[in-house]
């Protein structure tokens, strides 16, 4: 792997960069790690080779399996994602406000960070606006939100500067920016092609316009955390040195594991403690932290609740028997479609759909028909299922045929509607109706044959 001679050279001084095993980290293969899910249970048949020492469910791993293979990753029972950028668990753990949560994921896609969010969060108080300005990311999002089933999540595909317009609604705000990506070169070789110093410009640029743009949403005594998978200074320290035009913050500290492995740095203007990870230092890719405590007082928004209109009584004694019993939600109909969503999350919906471009509010239980509901996937993969939906139990080449959405015809199928299930993970709905049974497997999520 050649790096560029520009990257090299600027980051020359940098706190923790060595040059010689910095080039030699990017000849390795990259590690790789997933984040196991918190309350799905299962069977696995990952090679754990030990923990992230920052990530409480993350998990390296001894080689990358064919992930796309492997049945529980369809159920979202574990996501594949880069170990450094887990992290963020630490900056969000050591300073969350108190109370009942409002968090915002800004630049989401594809969703780790979200899903790892979503993990830490109270499901009875705590709700997650997850966002991507990109349509098509926006969609992968969404997909891997439903696959990781947790309710209290509202994906969205807004520019920020739509959020700015909610002054004061959120506690905490997660700006993953984008950015020149120097820090996946070991995993994406081909993103080198992309780099330029005027691109790192550039993407300095964007940052701060996203920045400026949403941060009015932030309320006083909220939490930022700003982070970059860039090793380039003017979209990190020089990106926190500027974050103080804008507001006035209180630094954050974070501590790691001893021996963690990532290197504090600071901005050279405020001081304000940053944390770069290098691959020659962690096992992992590059990544850049920070964390931030908004000290200045905002406005709140204030709109008009819109009147909800409560579903017949029979779609709600209806809805006992589709959602564990456990479960404090409350149902909001749209046209046929039923949603459950915590009443926290409802209320945000409610005031703002007017104001933001919502994709999915909750879980998607399904569609009300004459006959009764027509369960959606997302129920089927949700941690509210009801524990004792009827199962049609499979091995993993029939797991595989479903989740092509090939025809099938399991031995012994429930007849009506039944959740797939291959070694305790529920991968979607299966009808049978005596003669034959039909897959309910979104079409445009199937498996393709051969897929990694």
């Amino acid at each position: 792997m050649q790096l560029p001679d520009a990257l090299l050279a600027s980051l020359q001084g940098l706190p923790g960069y060595h040059a010689a095993a910095f080039q030699q980290a990017h000849r390795l293969p990259a590690p790789v790690s997933v984040r196991l899910h918190p309350t799905k249970s299962g069977r696995l048949q990952l090679p754990l080779a030990g923990s992230v020492p920052w990530a409480q469910h993350g998990y390296f791993l001894h080689h990358r399996p064919a992930f796309a293979q492997d049945p529980a990753w369809h159920a979202g029972a574990y996501y594949v994602q880069e170990a450094s950028s887990m992290a963020v668990e630490q900056a969000f753990l050591q300073h969350r406000p108190a109370g009942p949560l409002r968090v915002l994921d800004l630049c989401a896609a594809p969703g780790g960070k979200s899903t790892h969010l979503l993990s830490l969060l109270n499901a009875e108080t705590d709700i997650l606006v997850t966002n991507d300005v990109i349509q098509s990311r926006a969609n992968i999002l969404l997909e891997n939100v439903v696959k990781w089933g947790l309710p209290q999540a509202i994906v969205t595909n807004n520019d920020p500067a739509d959020f700015g317009r909610l002054t004061g609604s959120f506690d905490v705000m997660l700006v993953d920016a984008p950015c020149s990506g120097s820090g996946l070169f070991r995993r994406d070789p081909e993103a080198i092609k992309e780099w330029s110093p005027a691109n790192v410009q550039l993407c300095s640029q964007r940052q701060q316009r996203i920045l400026a743009d949403v941060l009015p949403a932030l309320k006083e005594g909220g939490l930022l955390i700003y982070a970059t998978c860039s090793y380039s200074f003017e979209e990190d320290e020089r990106i926190a040195d500027w974050l103080y035009q804008l507001a006035d913050w209180e630094a954050l500290s974070i501590d790691f594991p001893p021996a963690a492995g990532p290197v504090l740095s600071h901005s050279p203007q405020h001081g304000h403690p940053c944390y770069r990870f290098y691959p020659h230092q962690v096992s992992g890719e590059g990544f850049f932290l920070s964390a931030f405590r908004k000290k200045e007082a905002v406005p709140t928004f204030r709109a008009k609740p819109a009147r909800s209109i409560a579903p017949p009584e029979a779609i709600l004694r209806d809805m006992q028997r589709w959602l564990l019993p456990a479960a404090v939600y409350s149902i909001y109909q749209h046209e046929q479609q039923l949603y459950a969503m915590p009443p926290q999350l409802l209320d945000f919906f409610q005031t703002t759909r007017h104001l933001l471009k919502v994709k999915r509010a909750g879980l998607l239980v399904g569609e009300w028909q004459r006959n009764g509901l027509q369960p959606d996937h997302a129920l089927a993969v949700s941690t509210w299922a009801h524990p004792q939906l009827p199962a049609t139990l499979v091995d993993v080449d029939m797991a595989r045929q479903y989740l092509r959405k090939e025809a099938m015809m399991p031995a012994e199928a429930t007849l009506g509607w039944s959740v797939v299930n291959w070694e305790g993970h529920r991968l979607g709905w299966l009808k049978h109706l005596g003669p034959r049974s039909n897959n309910y497997y979104p079409k445009e999520w199937r498996l393709r044959t051969g897929g990694d």
